[in-house]
């Protein structure tokens, strides 16, 4: 990947269109709302194959950020990110802790920030 400076920031070129990164919110995405979203979406997108190969097919799974907290005090680093999972399907509860327990073994965002952002999951489970 290439990044330009542009006035407001940088700008890539992707095969799915332009995306801008800044650190004000009305000229592109913020670095740290990548960061969290690559964390979300690489979680979710184990999650999906570990409950397929599992046997419990996902109908369907969105994901929440239901907090960022971020350290003023050192450059506004993110320190802790709450997941919350709302996964549809016939899944079995009882074996969502080892669901979770792969899901953070095989995210690679997850593994990339593990020991520096404290990150939380919570899921539910609907028909």
């Amino acid at each position: 990947m290439k990044f330009l400076m542009t006035e407001h920031g940088f700008q890539t070129e992707t095969q799915f269109g332009t995306l801008d990164i800044s650190a004000e919110d009305e000229f592109g995405f913020r670095p740290y709302q990548l960061m969290v979203s690559s964390i979300a979406v690489c979680s979710g997108g184990v999650l999906r194959k570990v409950l397929a190969k599992m046997r419990m097919p996902a109908d369907d799974i969105a994901i929440e950020v239901k907090e960022v907290d971020r350290n003023p005090d050192e450059a506004s680093r993110i320190e802790r990110i709450h997941l919350h999972f709302s996964i549809k399907g016939d899944i079995a509860d009882s074996k969502m802790p080892r669901v979770m327990e792969l899901v953070r073994k095989n995210c690679s965002m997850m593994r990339s920030v593990e020991g520096s952002i404290e990150i939380e999951e919570t899921y539910e489970i609907y028909n």
